[in-house]
């Protein structure tokens, strides 16, 4: 039962990020339908609602994904190079997808949020073009999917190892009754 939950969170995180991705590209299409207008690298742009909707449900998508991976495994840190010695290779891939995918995470943030802030209908945008926030973050969203993932899984993994070297002798005392 322990691992049917695991597996939906794991999938529940994936689909998340997926369906961001999806729709931070979708965002991007819908703002190079708006009307633009330009002359060499200057343009004026009029925003377009539509791609201002998908990029904050992108966006939203993007950090419950996150929160989810964070929250429900728990934190996994190597916080001295003696710790990182010591640890085992999937304590050492928790500590590294957890980092990895802070930093996508934060990236791709950044990267929806301008261009749904380029998209808020209080702004008409005239200056040097600055294309493809959007479908960054989007595709940005994908590779957060997989950090995270991997993240949730050996951080369980680890938390899991951790309560089996802690309670060795109930273990054994359960098998000798």
């Amino acid at each position: 039962m322990v691992k049917e939950v695991y597996y939906i969170v794991g999938l529940l995180i994936m689909v998340m990020d997926v369906v961001a991705g999806i729709l931070g590209i979708q965002a991007e299409v819908a703002q190079n339908k708006a009307i633009t207008l330009r002359l060499w690298i200057f343009e004026c742009r009029h925003p377009s609602y539509e791609a201002f909707k998908l990029g904050m449900v992108a966006t939203v998508l993007l950090t419950l994904a996150h929160v989810a991976a964070v929250m429900l495994s728990g934190c996994v840190c190597i916080g001295s190079r003696e710790e990182l010695d010591q640890s085992s290779n999937i304590k050492r891939l928790a500590a590294a997808s957890h980092v990895l995918a802070w930093v996508i995470m934060v990236i791709a943030f950044l990267m929806l949020i301008s261009g749904t802030i380029s998209n808020s209908r209080s702004r008409q945008n005239c200056g040097i073009s600055n294309h493809h926030h959007l479908s960054i973050g989007g595709i940005l969203c994908f590779v957060h999917g997989l950090f995270a993932v991997t993240y949730y899984i050996s951080a369980t993994a680890v938390i899991q190892e951790g309560k089996k070297l802690k309670h060795p002798a109930t273990a054994g005392a359960a098998a000798n009754a």
